[in-house]
This record gives structure tokens, C-alpha cells and sequence, in this order.
């Protein structure tokens, strides 16, 4: 299996044109890997830090018309279902991604390609003349692009040896020298902070808040002169409520250089669970719009005051 290194990284999407992911139009690089399982994730596909298999049955011409997957299968992984497509035995399946590979219809693919540093800087480059124009530039998500830091750390000194604009997306769970690292490069830092309480943070993601909340610390003290955005996905049932998103705004508000957003909660990505074989844990949820209001109010004045305190 493909692995990460310092000139070569896992990447499994590169957006072009984004307007969301830091100041004007950004090509986004998302690389594989991410420290927490957060039960909304709308990346399932970036978790796991090599590539992987992505199945849709509905695309197989059944094997008895092709068959290309289960010649080539090692593992004896692939079978029939009952319509006679592809079912994969994900606990057989080794990820050799042979299958996908052979298939002609599009049934079988991959989540997960190893690009190089030139690569990327390359397609990043196609669109100089859209940052130019509107402030853009390069921004790196995942997964958490902390993950692979010797592979994040060389593309985005090499992104600013060429003058390209930079930003990165993390989660905050990750060494203080990796974060410092990548730190040293960066034009403006997006920084997820989800919930302020660390039982219930460790609950719907896998790991306790107390790191991240003491890295974004340490980044506004080591890095004074360096934008942080902090983000939160707003999370019916998780943190979509005015003491939640009061408490986050409470800590960052002595922060000199740090904005604040929130995230809208959506399920587009559940279709990648069931190419990937998962269920997705958050069950069917519904955003609350007289709560999400109460909190964009929150959010306005407390933006207003920061900015009327010049921080």
C-alpha cells in the first residue's frame, strides 16, 4: 500500500475554485488521515491515512457479464449479491485496490492517490490568475493535513517560496512542534475548535478537547502576527446551542488576531459511507433554525465588539 513521505503525500480531492476555505478563490488540497473520528464527518474518506476502496453496486454490469475484479482479487474478497453485482468482503479485502484498477464501469474505485510536492504545486499554479486578482491561493484540508506533517511542512514552504498564498485547515489534535512547523509557513491558520467541554467533545469525536484547546494557545503566543480563523460545525444534538458556542467565544475573545465562523451541518457525504462499507453514526438529525438563529446573532455581536476593540 501507498504510503506518505516527505516528498510524496496521500491526496484524495483536489477542489478548485473554493470561496469557503480561507480569503478569495482557492484551489483546496485535501490529503488523508485524520487523529479524530468525529460522528459527522462529512470526509469519511479521509480518515484512514492510506487509499481505499470505494464500491458502488449500482454501476456493475454483474460479474457473470465482466468478472475483471474477481480474477484479479488475491484475497478472495469479491463476491455476488443477490442482483449478481459486486459485494466486497471489506474483512477479506487487504486494499490492494486491484479490483478497482480492472473495472471498467466505474463500480469499483479509490479513495487515496500519492502526489508529489511538484504535482500539486502545478495544479495549484494553473489558477494563478485567480488569486492574484482575489486574495487567493493554496489551502490544505483533509483528513487533518497534520497527519502527514513532513509532506504538509515541504508543500507549504514551497507554495511560499512561489509566492502563492497559504492556509490550512486543522483539527488541533497533533504535536506542538508539527502545528509549529507548519505554523512558519502559513498565511492564515483555520483552526476547529468544536465544543468546549471535553467529555462531550471525546464522546462524538474519539479524543478529549484539552490538546487543541492548549495548541491554539501556544499558536497565538508563538505566531502573534499569524490570522487564525476558528471554526465550528454546528452539530444538532453536539454543541448547537448558545452556552456551547457563548463558552467558545468566551475563550478566544482576549485573542488578539483571531476571527470566528461557524460551519453548517449537512449529510452530503453519506454516500461515502456506504461506498466505504460504514454506517454513519449520527443517525438522521435535523438542524434547529430558531436555535441556529439565536446563535448567529450571538456570533454577529460578538464579531461587532471585537472588531470595535480593533482585536
Amino acid at each position: 500500500m501507498t504510503a506518505a513521505s516527505p516528498d510524496k503525500g496521500i491526496v484524495f480531492n483536489v477542489q478548485k475554485y473554493s470561496v469557503h476555505d480561507g480569503p478569495g478563490i482557492r484551489t483546496v488540497v485535501f490529503l488523508k488521515g485524520c487523529p479524530l473520528r468525529c460522528l459527522w464527518c462529512c470526509n469519511p474518506e479521509s480518515q484512514q491515512p492510506g487509499p481505499e476502496l470505494a464500491v458502488n453496486p449500482n454501476k456493475c454490469v454483474t460479474l457473470d457479464a465482466c468478472g475483471r475484479c474477481l480474477e484479479v482479487c488475491p484475497a478472495g474478497a469479491v463476491g455476488k449479491d443477490e442482483d449478481g453485482r459486486i459485494r466486497i468482503d471489506r474483512k477479506l479485502c487487504d486494499r490492494c485496490l486491484r479490483c478497482a484498477l480492472s473495472c471498467p464501469s466505474g463500480a469499483l474505485g479509490r479513495y487515496g492517490e500519492s502526489m508529489s510536492v511538484a504535482q500539486i504545486i502545478a495544479r495549484v499554479e494553473e489558477d494563478g490568475l485567480f488569486y492574484s486578482r482575489s486574495g487567493g491561493g493554496l489551502t490544505l484540508g483533509g483528513g487533518d493535513p497534520l497527519y502527514q506533517p513532513e509532506f504538509t511542512a515541504r508543500l507549504l514552504a514551497e507554495a511560499r517560496r512561489r509566492r502563492i498564498h497559504t492556509a490550512l485547515e486543522t483539527c488541533g489534535f497533533v504535536r506542538w512542534d508539527l502545528l509549529a512547523e507548519a505554523c512558519r509557513h502559513l498565511d492564515v491558520l483555520l483552526y476547529d475548535i468544536k465544543s468546549m467541554d471535553p467529555e462531550k467533545h471525546k464522546a462524538f469525536t474519539g479524543k478529549s478537547n484539552r490538546t487543541i484547546l492548549e495548541n491554539l494557545k501556544r499558536v497565538r503566543q508563538g505566531f502573534p502576527g499569524l490570522p487564525i480563523v476558528v471554526r465550528t460545525p454546528l452539530i444538532p444534538g453536539f454543541n448547537d446551542s448558545e452556552v456551547q458556542i457563548a463558552a467558545i467565544l468566551e475563550r478566544i475573545s482576549t485573542m488578539p488576531g483571531v476571527t470566528y465562523e461557524t460551519l453548517p451541518y449537512h449529510r452530503l457525504g453519506m454516500p461515502k459511507y456506504e461506498s466505504l462499507g460504514r454506517p454513519y453514526a449520527l443517525g438522521d438529525r435535523r438542524p434547529n433554525s430558531r436555535i441556529l438563529r439565536r446563535i448567529r446573532k450571538l456570533i454577529d455581536e460578538f464579531n461587532q465588539q471585537k472588531t470595535a476593540e480593533g482585536g
